[in-house]
């Protein structure tokens, strides 16, 4: 299921679980970087609301091409919408990631 389909399958479970018993969801969705991890196989993305996404490192040549030292030097972007790596000029979005 897309993020998008995602997303509209959420607000009508929500929206048509108001007022009719407790809904079942028991955190909020939120979709912001808050750690990231590059293997030698994988990105590795924990977000805010405890998902934990990995993408293969193949995606992204200038990742894969990188040292394990210019993979740790990170920073997030955006309140954690994406993720940024100075020393190889790469930015990679969560949505990215969510939407593949």
């Amino acid at each position: 299921m897309s993020s998008r389909n995602w997303g509209i399958w959420l607000k009508r479970i929500t929206k048509n679980s108001k007022g009719n018993g407790m809904n079942t969801l028991a955190i909020k969705i939120d979709a912001a970087a808050v750690d990231v991890h590059v293997t030698d196989d994988e990105i590795q993305m924990t977000l805010a609301d405890g998902r934990e996404v990995s993408t293969p490192l193949e995606w992204f040549p200038r990742l894969r091409a990188a040292t394990s030292e210019q993979r740790s030097q990170w920073r997030l972007i955006g309140k954690g919408v994406g993720v940024h790596w100075p020393e190889i000029d790469e930015d990679i979005s969560v949505q990215s990631l969510l939407v593949a």
